[in-house]
Order: C-alpha cells, then structure tokens, then sequence
C-alpha cells in the first residue's frame, strides 16, 4: 500500500505525466457529456427505453449508452472502426494500399486521411439508417424529411467531433484515444448493471447476498483469466550480430520476438457477433421462414447459438491472425538486421519456424478466446441479470482489460524513464526494461 501512494506521488511530480492525464479525463468528460446531448427534434420522454439486444446492444455499450437515448454521439466511435479495420484488409488485397503502407510516415498519413473520408461516408450511411430505423415516429417533435437531414448532419458531426477527441487524447493523453472512449462508454454502463444485479438478487426470490457475492468472486477469477489469455506471448530467442560502427561495437546481444497468444484482439469476436446477428434480422424480415434452428440461432443462451458462436471465433481467431501477422516480413526484417533465431538458418526456415510457433499458439488462444466470448450466456443461466452478465466475458470485458493494461504500460514508460519505480512489476534487462528490448509489437485493437 505504502509503495502504490509513493508511486501515486512520483506519477503527480512528473509534469508532462499530470498534463497527460488531466488532458485525457478532461477530454473523456466532454464526451460523457455529449452522450446525454439529445438530438435536436427528438422528445426524450417519448423514447422507449429498455435494453437492446444483439448488435444493437453491442453498439449500445460500444456508444455508452448514447445509442439508446437518441443522443449526438449515438453513433459513437464504431464507422470510425469499421473505416478502419477495411483499412487494413485493402492495405493486404490492394497492391496500391500496401505500397503506402511502405511508405513510412508519408505513407501512414495518406492512410489516415483515407480513413477520415471513409468514416465520413459510413457515418452518413449509418446516421441515414439509425435515424429511420431507431428513433419512434411519436417521438420525432419535427416533420421528415427535415428531421431526417437534420439528424443525420448532427450524427456524423457527433461522430467526427468523438474522432477528433480520440486523436486529441492519444496525441495530448495517455493511450490509445478511440480505445480509452470505447472503455469509457462500457464502464458508464457497470453501475446500472450492479444497480439491476442487486436489485435482483435482494428481490423474495432472488437468493439475497450470498448469490451476489459469489457472483463478484467468480467474476474476480474471469478478469483473472481474461488478463492471462490478454498477456500471453510465446517469446522467440533472436540472436544479432556484432558489428563496428565507428568506434563502437553493436548488436551481439539476444532480444525477443513477443508473439502474442492472441494475436487478433477482440475482432473474431465482432466480427462473429455481426454473422450471428443475421438470424435475427432474417427472422424479423422473413417471418414465413422461421424454423426452430432460426429460432434457436437467434436466442444468445441456446446451446446452438453458443456452439456456433464459439466455432466462428476460432476460426476468424485463425484468419485475422493470419492476415495481421506476416511471418515472412518479419524473417526478411531480422535478417536486414542481421537477426537470427538460434538453430534456425536464416530466410525460408525462420519464416517456416516463426510460422509453425505462429499456428501453435494461436488454437488454444482462439479456444480460450471462444470461452471468454460465451461466459455472459453462462453466467445468464446461472440466474444473473443481462445486464449485468455481460461483463462476465465477451468483447466489453477484453476491451476493458486490454486497455487497462495498455494504459497502465504507458504510464509505466513515462516512470521508467524518470528512473521511478511503475505501477507494475517488469523484468529488466541491463537497466532497461523487458518490453523495451522486445522487438516486435503485435498488438491489436
């Protein structure tokens, strides 16, 4: 206890550390603020409130609740991701993408400004389809199709104002931006799930305190868990030759490639969630077609919807793997460098080894992936409330982890270089620390 306040203290004296910080709750303030902005001709009393479901509940939490209320931001960060993650696909498809990309910081901006516009085309389309599909014509105090134009001008401005901040905080805050307002959105929505969990449980037939503590102590061991599957990494001997510059010699000393054990982040599990979410939508188009197999895909706590769930994620766990991680390119940079892994020549064989490594822990990965994904409709089983069983697992709990971490790191590095002990316990190498000398970064969103 006593060295988490000295190391409270050494994060306050450290100048451009407080700035950062201030500046990125500062910034995270105005965007909750924004978030219970409702639109401009929109009656709030009117809504009809209540839980979404499906993808729908995901854009939901993604939006911080925002989405339910009809508010400027209701559209949050997500066309900015989408934009993003097609992005990274055309930098792989696309051989004009993929010299940018090999264009270093020149090319990088092009990358970005061809994110903006393209976020700018989603945001229409989607304001154009949220406004007409989500907001109740009773609700609605101004006639179409002004109301219409109207909202739709206010979303895609709420949502270029919310990339804006993200860029803003990761530029003039601590971590990544779009990832700290994503956490932001999900934990705004923590307190009405205890609210609703306790209110349950304290309920005649809801069990009492007993079920509601040990409900904390086995969510307690899923954060434990998920932190494990999140941190993960098979570390990769490499070998660099010495060499003379100068005066000087350099190299010869042995780094470490960090392979993550889940390379992918939480895509699959998007990416999973938006095929899952088909059924639905075919049920409510189609109702002549509804079968018990339709029916059972579109209900989250059905043995076949989870079955389905989990092998989708492993096998998109394998594919985004696939395509974020280039064995071959990181062979061809080691050996620029004149790296080399122990025991294995140089060129075809090390991309063959790194390959091989690559394939080997990315299976119980994708696996422990899938297991974290269906946790909420487990927990859901077990008598917990919806709302609140969502943070059992599933994208919001890998998002919260995995940008805690991240954070935590970055504050790290900013002690470290001020020669302060941080916030978490890493390994030193020669007076610098491990993730400093461990080459490659696989991180995804």
């Amino acid at each position: 206890m006593k060295k988490l306040i000295t190391t409270l203290t050494n994060i306050w004296k450290i100048e451009d550390l407080r700035k950062r910080i201030l500046n990125t709750l500062l910034f995270l303030l105005i965007y909750r603020v924004g978030c219970h902005v409702v639109l401009p001709g929109v009656n709030p009393d009117a809504l009809v409130t209540g839980q979404k479901e499906g993808l729908l509940g995901l854009l939901d939490m993604f939006a911080g609740g925002s989405f339910s209320r009809s508010a400027i931001f209701a559209l949050g960060v997500m066309p900015y991701i989408s934009a993003s993650i097609v992005v990274q696909l055309l930098g792989i498809a696309v051989p004009a993408f993929q010299k940018m990309q090999k264009e270093g910081e020149s090319g990088r901006k092009k990358m970005t400004q061809i994110t903006r516009y393209l976020t700018l085309a989603i945001t229409l389309v989607q304001a154009i389809a949220y406004v007409r599909t989500q907001i109740e014509p009773a609700a609605k105090t101004i006639a179409d199709p002004m109301f219409t134009i109207l909202s739709a001008v206010v979303l895609t401005a709420g949502t270029l104002f919310v990339m804006w901040l993200g860029e803003k905080i990761t530029d003039k805050g601590i971590g990544n931006g779009i990832s700290l307002i994503i956490m932001a959105g999900i934990i705004a929505q923590l307190p009405a799930g205890i609210t609703a969990e306790w209110a349950s449980r304290m309920a005649p037939s809801g069990g009492g305190i007993i079920p509601l503590l040990l409900e904390f102590i086995a969510l307690f061991f899923v954060v434990i868990f998920t932190i494990l599957v999140v941190q993960g990494v098979r570390k990769i001997p490499v070998q660099y030759a010495k060499k003379i510059v100068g005066n000087k010699q350099v190299g010869g000393v042995r780094q470490y490639i960090p392979l993550k054990v889940n390379a992918a982040g939480v895509m699959p599990i998007i990416f999973a969630q938006a095929i899952m979410f088909l059924p639905m939508s075919l049920s409510q188009f189609f109702p002549n077609i509804q079968s018990d197999f339709l029916t059972s895909l579109s209900n989250y706590t059905s043995v076949t919807y989870n079955v389905t769930f989990a092998i989708l994620i492993i096998a998109f766990t394998f594919f985004y793997t696939a395509i974020m991680v280039n064995p071959q390119q990181m062979s061809e940079d080691m050996k620029k460098n004149g790296g080399f892994i122990p025991g294995i020549k140089p060129g075809y064989d090390t991309n063959l080894f790194i390959d091989n490594v690559i394939s080997r822990i990315t299976f119980p990965g994708a696996f422990f992936l899938a297991i974290i994904a269906i946790l909420p409709a487990i927990a859901s089983l077990f008598g917990v409330n919806n709302q609140f069983a969502h943070f059992y697992g599933g994208t919001s709990l890998l998002i919260l982890v995995g940008v805690v971490l991240d954070t935590l790191q970055q504050i790290e590095s900013h002690l470290l270089m001020r020669h302060y002990d941080g916030l978490m316990k890493t390994g030193r190498v020669k007076g610098r620390s491990a993730a400093a000398v461990e080459g490659y970064d696989q991180s995804t969103i």
